[in-house]
């Protein structure tokens, strides 16, 4: 049984070692889980728990929250110490492999469709609220055209349609923007709590009369809310599902998902709360009034104590809950069709992945004509209903496969465990099971649906999926031992994307490394969608990275200097790198550039820019024109420690190629004697720590800095320019000028950071060779 631990990965090309990126940490991992669980189901379901349970909705509400607590300390287990993508899937198919671990995914997935189903009809009942509030004769004339009920599957349809083709194009939201929403969400309902409980302390005994009688349903209509309305608790266990991304696995995907659920609980009981007791409702309890209006019963208790500005914010707060919701399940529906295909458990199609966009596409447009069929055919109680259902037999199989994984891999200690076990986990089979089959007793059509569901799953497998899932093999072999790392005081960091740049960037690097007894290390990040798992990156191992890492050997066996191979698999570049820098403690970052960015306001494009910004490590850019060796060097300065830093990296290139170096100082046109021997003083103050050789000291004359470096440029073939010290504007990288003579100048042109202010404790680059050797050992 292996695990993700914090060493990083090796495949079998000796000496290249593979890393998963995890980019989330434990607050990303909460606002995914809040996210997911505060979505459109407070919205949508609110309504209907109160017509079936009354005030008593809020014990289901309760009760369900407990349920839940008792299978996400089986999540949390789970996923802390087999931190991979796929969630529940994942769990039970590693305890019972074979047709009970192939029902997991093939229910999970069609319980991810239903809500998909559940979150698009609720987005449709809000757009036509809105619609019929607030452009009455444009609703008016829609009514002409066609019913009600047609309207609302036309608007269903088009948010599906558009959030399939969102996924297919592979259009995601950051974790930082997901989170924003996810706080802009709590903050609407919060603020809906708090014009409740305002109009609750305005007449508490008339608010107190609204939960009398408590159970006008019985006993019997607490479960039935509770079986219905238990996919709004559903959402915590999308953290299991990206379990593979988060940062100390063990530590925050534990506290993630506690804390979600006890921050979505409290807020699902606020929202009961007030909703029951400051709901006036003449000729009627405040219960019936919230049943009657179902799926928008939280727009009309809006309505009734919240001023008209209020109204508005709870319609847009719904809409912008049951899109991101349906984003997230289209999304997570999609990624479990895909595993089943990449498994063989799906036609192989599924896993397929478009060509351009890097995206699931079948998985995800195939998830989405299922969902369009669900809500056309069904009603939303029964999808509602039936996603409750599938959850809860999947969450069953997570507590039981909680049980057998303890004793099939007795060796699974690291990482949190759940307390009270076995009970708990046994305690959440019972509950989980116990309101399924009570279901039966609301919905039974729900039973049926899924039961067939069920049925046609087992015949697949047994008939004709058993031979296909036994013909798939693993992506990528990959040993456990990895190679052993750098051991110099001195480390380079090269990233390579571009094989034009292969050569050009070793041939300078190396030197830099030999000169200083240090080490080479090459890196290239393979990037995966967000809509793919990371693991799926090393089907990319052999035809992306192999080629560039070929040509590195070649280069450093012509040099006769050995080179550290690194593969990092990242949802984006600039999270690879940064971790690669970080892990290696370097000392130095050497890039190459293109030249331009495609967009105006980026300076090098976007992933090298967010990079570059973040770096805590000396950085030298190439924008290259001309191959290395370079036998006669520009250096321009206007004094600074940028500048000096140039000086010193240009030493070994001297020594190599006896290249000629030449210091520049751009003075005005008209400028004096005195400003010449300024300029004189500056050159000498930029290399007086450096061997360079004989030097050549120029005063330029122009009325234009970069004008005039590009000029005395074209007589060199190599520019080395240190960043300027004068911080104009926060969104330049290197300085105005600089990154000016780079665009346009000539020769090859490299541009110099050195790390200046206080460093990052994560990221202290500037320690002592004696003090980071001891800590990449792991000791002192």
């Amino acid at each position: 049984m292996s695990t993700e631990s914090k060493q990083p990965e090796v495949s079998s090309d000796g000496g290249q070692k593979v890393t998963l990126i995890r980019s989330l940490g434990c607050f990303d991992a909460t606002m995914l889980g809040v996210g997911a669980m505060i979505g459109a189901g407070i919205f949508v379901l609110t309504g209907m728990a109160s017509g079936e349970a009354g005030p008593a909705s809020i014990l289901a509400f309760a009760l369900n929250g407990l349920v839940t607590l008792l299978t996400a300390t089986s999540y949390a287990e789970l996923s802390s110490k087999i931190p991979e993508s796929g969630g529940g899937y994942s769990f039970v198919k590693r305890a019972f492999p074979g047709l009970f671990g192939f029902l997991s995914g093939w229910m999970l997935w069609f319980a991810y469709i239903v809500a998909c189903g559940l979150y698009a009809l609720g987005f449709a009942g809000y757009f036509w609220e809105v619609i019929e509030r607030y452009a009455p004769s444009l609703a008016h004339g829609m009514l002409g055209l066609a019913g009600t009920q047609v309207l609302i599957l036309i608007f269903m349809a088009m948010i599906l349609g558009f959030f399939v083709w969102l996924n297919v194009r592979g259009t995601g939201v950051t974790g930082t923007t997901e989170s924003v929403i996810t706080l802009a969400k709590i903050a609407v309902l919060l603020l809906f709590v708090a014009f409740g409980l305002k109009a609750v302390f305005a007449a508490p005994s008339e608010a107190m009369t609204n939960f009398n009688p408590f159970f006008p349903k019985g006993f019997g209509g607490v479960l039935v809310a509770m079986g219905l309305t238990f996919i709004a608790f559903e959402g915590y266990d999308l953290i299991a599902t990206v379990a593979e991304e988060i940062k100390d696995p063990t530590r925050n995907i534990p506290r993630a998902t506690y804390i979600s659920v006890a921050i979505s609980v409290a807020i699902y009981l606020m929202i009961l709360f007030v909703c029951i007791a400051a709901v006036k409702a003449p000729g009627m309890t405040s219960w019936e009034f919230l049943g009657e209006y179902q799926e928008t019963a939280i727009v009309m208790a809006a309505e009734n104590f919240m001023p008209g500005v209020g109204v508005v914010i709870i319609v847009v707060g719904g809409l912008l809950s049951t899109m991101s919701a349906l984003n997230a399940t289209v999304l997570a529906s999609s990624r479990v069709a895909f595993t089943l295909g990449r498994d063989r458990w799906l036609p192989a199609a599924m896993a397929r992945i478009h060509p351009k966009r890097r995206t699931p596409h079948v998985a995800i447009v195939a998830t989405g004509v299922v969902v369009l069929v669900m809500g056309i055919s069904l009603p939303i109680q029964v999808v509602g209903s039936a996603a409750s259902l599938l959850f809860l037999l999947v969450f069953a199989a997570v507590n039981l496969s909680l049980l057998r994984i303890r004793r099939m891999y007795p060796e699974l200690t690291s990482g949190y465990s759940a307390p009270l076990f076995p009970w708990l986990p046994i305690l959440g089979i019972v509950s989980n099971l116990s309101l399924a089959v009570y279901q039966f007793n609301f919905d039974p059509k729900a039973w049926y649906v899924a039961l067939g569901w069920i049925g046609c799953g087992a015949l697949l497998y047994q008939f004709y999926l058993k031979d296909k899932a036994a013909e798939a093999a693993p992506l990528t072999a990959i040993p456990a031992v990895a190679p052993p790392p750098p051991a110099g005081d001195f480390r380079i960091l090269i990233p390579l994307s571009n094989p034009g740049n292969v050569s050009r960037l070793l041939r300078l690097a190396i030197p830099m490394a030999k000169g200083r007894g240090g080490d080479v290390i090459v890196t290239n990040i393979i990037t995966v969608p967000g809509q793919l798992p990371l693991r799926q990156g090393m089907e990319y191992v052999d035809t992306r990275s192999r080629p560039l890492f070929e040509m590195a050997d070649e280069v450093a066996k012509e040099l006769e200097y050995p080179i550290f191979k690194d593969l990092r698999i990242a949802h984006k570049v600039e999270n690879g790198i940064l971790s690669a820098a970080e892990e290696y403690a370097v000392d130095q970052v050497l890039m190459g550039w293109k030249g331009f960015s495609t967009k105006k306001e980026r300076i090098f494009g976007e992933a090298t820019d967010r990079l570059l910004h973040a770096l805590r490590a000396d950085v030298a850019v190439v924008r290259f024109r001309k191959d290395p060796p370079y036998e006669d060097i520009l250096l321009p300065t206007a004094g600074g420690p940028h500048a000096e830093f140039a000086a010193e990296l240009i030493e070994p290139m001297v020594e190599k190629a006896n290249a000629k170096v030449t210091t520049c100082f751009v003075i005005p046109k008209n400028a004096d004697a005195a400003a010449v021997a300024r300029a004189h003083k500056w050159m000498e103050r930029t290399t007086r720590h450096a061997r360079l050789g004989e030097l050549d000291k120029t005063v330029v004359r122009s009325s234009n800095v970069v004008s005039g470096i590009v000029a005395e440029g074209r007589k060199h073939d190599l520019i080395v320019l240190g960043a300027s010290n004068r911080k104009l504007f926060s969104y330049l990288l290197f300085g105005e000028i600089p990154e000016a003579v780079a665009e346009i100048a000539e020769p090859t042109v490299m541009l110099v950071r050195r790390v200046t202010g206080p460093v990052l404790p994560w990221f202290d680059t500037r320690l002592s060779g004696r003090r980071r050797k001891t800590n990449r050992n792991g000791k002192g």
